[in-house]
């Protein structure tokens, strides 16, 4: 049995983002509208790090976005024509948070410098006249804070990897039991996606049914081959044995603090509407949403593949078939609006790779490609 209880986090974060730390030289921007000041602010860090300079907030502004992949950290003056650095700082904060904001200022007022530090999210102002090495140090700081933020987001986007392949594997892993699956689990996820998304769920909503719909039959694992893949009918202790699966797939799927959200919905994928389905008889509205909409797609892929005891039926006889089972087998509403997207779900039936990658949710977030 594959071992489902390894977890996708990482003990020991800040030792990883240690180690990932950026070691190329860092850009900042330096801002003030004084000849000398800047000067000296280039003076005391040209030999560390890439220096940008502007003479106010709007060229300043300027310098930022054609630089906004470069630049880690900015120091700016906050009383300057045109516009002023908390402004400007603010309007940076609008386009990018992460960047390191550091303002000077020759006022103490601490009403204007607390509203200076949430309107701008400021890492840290700086009274004049100011002490090179304070500054030095203060930057220094600001930049440790980039890099730590910026692996930790190089890390999130690993672990969204990871986990985007784990899922995949198992789903291929599940499929490769019975040679007459091969791919229903993919299949089932993309027509799964294609009504989630004209139903109009939202994007983790439809990140969680495109996980669900890749492990719904996570279950049959714990069923025996000769059950699985028998060419006749099964008898009714072998169904008895076979419809155990929603459960199993609960059972394993609950441990997994990444997925035990979804583990019901894994459960409920062969409920019917009409309270006749299995392992709870669950009714109507009492099924989870996500489960109504796997049990269509499900099916639809069910009577539209060959399997090892009959051929795969026509699209159009699978289409008539759902819309007979609406309001019974079906949620009604989900049903009709299935029905309705028959020409998408065909013409994703026909290229399910192509249409995946069009809809998938894990893929995107991960950045991969379908291979």
């Amino acid at each position: 049995m594959l071992n489902l209880e390894s977890e996708l986090y990482i003990d020991g974060m800040d030792d990883i983002l240690c180690s990932k730390m950026q070691t190329s030289t860092c850009t900042i921007l330096l801002v003030d509208d004084e000849v000398n000041n800047l000067q000296l602010l280039k003076r005391t860090f040209h030999r560390k790090y890439n220096i940008l300079t502007a003479s106010n907030g709007l060229e300043g502004l300027k310098v930022f976005e054609e630089n906004r992949d470069k630049i880690a950290l900015i120091v700016s003056d906050h009383k300057m024509p045109i516009m002023e650095g908390t402004e400007f700082l603010e309007k940076v904060n609008e386009i990018s948070p992460d960047v390191i904001k550091i303002l000077l200022t020759g006022f103490s007022d601490i009403e204007i410098l607390t509203d200076a530090v949430n309107k701008c999210n400021l890492f840290q102002y700086i009274l004049k006249p100011f002490e090179p090495e304070e500054l030095t140090n203060i930057v220094e700081t600001g930049i440790k804070k980039f890099n730590l933020s910026s692996s930790k987001s190089a890390i999130l986007k690993d672990l969204k990897e990871l986990f985007y392949k784990t899922i995949k594997s198992i789903a291929s892993a599940l499929d490769s039991k019975d040679p007459y699956t091969h791919g229903h689990s993919l299949r089932v996820t993309l027509y799964s996606l294609i009504l989630a998304k004209e139903i109009g769920l939202d994007d983790k909503l439809l990140e969680e049914i495109e996980t669900a719909g890749l492990l719904h039959d996570i279950g049959k694992i714990a069923i025996p081959q000769n059950i699985l893949c028998k060419p006749g009918k099964l008898t009714d202790e072998e169904f008895a044995v076979m419809k155990l699966h929603p459960s199993n797939s609960e059972k394993l799927i609950l441990s997994i603090k990444k997925l035990a959200g979804i583990s019901n919905w894994l459960k409920a994928h062969h409920e019917r509407w009409d309270g006749r389905g299995y392992p709870d008889g669950l009714k109507g509205e009492e099924i989870p949403l996500s489960s109504r909409i796997v049990a269509i797609a499900d099916t639809y892929d069910a009577m539209t593949s060959t399997r090892s005891y009959r051929t795969a039926l026509p699209h159009e006889v699978a289409i008539e078939e759902i819309k007979k089972c609406s309001g019974s087998q079906f949620d009604p509403n989900l049903a009709a609006k299935f029905v309705e997207l028959e020409a998408t779900i065909k013409e994703a039936k026909e290229n399910p790779e192509q249409y995946y990658s069009k809809y998938s949710y894990l893929q995107k977030e991960s950045n991969l490609r379908i291979v």
